[in-house]
């Protein structure tokens, strides 16, 4: 740089200095609480500011986190557990486990996994977990056992009826039958064993006659009439069919289920219809014949009029509840019987008298019907 080059100095700008607003906000804060104390009207308050100043304080909770809490809550956990005295009998640990009703054995456990599984469960249960289940099932048996005992409720008079007619039914039977076994054993011991061996002959000679499909689905239930003359057949499509003996020819399918059935069964007095007879017959003859058409397309309907009765001969039930009575007459049934349902109807079975129809049910209770009342 030159001597002859004017010299440009920067000039400098003014400064500018702030005071503090910490004294005049004290002195502000000063006049408003001496305002307050002295009582002085809202006019004058209001002059000196809208900020409203309280000596209270609100205390903030420490809210912790849900995530942090289950972690030291886990951390507890596995303390005590570490804490808890568990038996090394690997037969009080099983023991333990079933009276929690919990698993005795896991597929590959072994008896330290299985005792490591107990000690967990009482960590999260308690230590007298076991203690609290013995004494709820101690209480729960001496509850159960006040409800036992001899009660007596009133009956019907249709109840009383029906006992009074099967024992004058049944004491007769009873003692015809006792009779026989008496007379029985008054039999040579030799007497007995031949006939014996003549029932075992028979059975071991035993083969298939016939035999027959019976329906698209499984069968699952079947029944002899009482002249061997006629089986009745369930299946799972709810069909339930009346085949001849031993030709295996259908004679009549009941239609009116809509579910699978579980029992079919002929009445005691139930025997082959003479319209069944001559289908049989007719049958048979074109078979000879060598017609096989005129024999698939065999009618299956009723019969004639003369044959039909209102006669109750077949029972059915279904897993739906329904129980139904049948007939030779018609595919269609002559009457249900209701108030088993929704539960299943597993068993249906006539008195040998024929008058009564008992049904087993699968709310744990059976059910004696009355035929000739409904």
């Amino acid at each position: 740089m030159s001597d002859d080059e004017e010299i440009v100095l920067p000039k400098k700008s003014k400064q500018v200095h702030y005071g503090s607003l910490e004294e005049q906000e004290k002195a502000r804060l000063a006049a408003l609480a001496a305002a307050a104390k002295e009582g002085v009207e809202d006019g004058a308050v209001k002059e000196l500011g809208d900020i409203q100043i309280s000596s209270e304080y609100m205390e903030l909770e420490e809210e912790m986190s849900r995530d942090k809490k289950a972690l030291l809550e886990e951390f507890e956990r596995r303390r005590k557990a570490r804490q808890l005295n568990v038996s090394t009998d690997d037969d009080e640990v099983r023991r333990s486990l079933r009276q929690l009703g919990e698993p005795v054995c896991l597929f590959g456990e072994g008896p330290a996994e299985r005792r490591v599984r107990l000690r967990d469960l009482l960590s999260y249960l308690g230590e007298d977990a076991i203690n609290k289940k013995l004494e709820e099932e101690e209480a729960r048996i001496e509850r159960d056992r006040g409800r036992e005992g001899t009660w007596y409720h009133e009956g019907p008079p249709e109840l009383r009826q029906a006992r009074l007619w099967i024992a004058r039914y049944s004491l007769p039977n009873a003692k015809k039958r006792l009779s026989k076994c008496r007379a029985e054993l008054q039999l040579a011991g030799s007497v007995r064993a031949a006939a014996k061996q003549e029932a075992q002959r028979r059975a071991a000679a035993t083969a298939i006659y016939c035999s027959q499909i019976g329906d698209t689905r499984p069968i699952s239930s079947c029944r002899f009439s009482s002249d061997s003359k006629m089986l009745i057949t369930g299946s799972w499509s709810g069909l339930s069919k009346v085949w001849s003996v031993p030709a295996s020819r259908l004679l009549q399918q009941l239609r009116g289920h809509s579910c699978n059935l579980s029992g079919a069964v002929f009445h005691p007095h139930a025997v082959l219809p003479h319209h069944f007879k001559d289908k049989i017959e007719e049958a048979a003859e074109a078979a000879e014949a060598g017609e096989s058409e005129a024999v698939q397309s065999m009618d299956t309907g009723a019969g004639d009029a003369a044959d039909k009765s209102e006669a109750c001969t077949m029972a059915t039930c279904a897993y739906d509840g329904t129980v139904y009575l049948w007939n030779f007459a018609s595919e269609s049934p002559l009457a249900s019987l209701p108030g088993h349902s929704p539960y299943r109807v597993s068993r249906v079975e006539f008195h040998p008298s024929g008058r009564f129809l008992a049904a087993a049910v699968f709310d744990h209770s059976w059910r004696l019907w009355d035929l000739t009342t409904g």
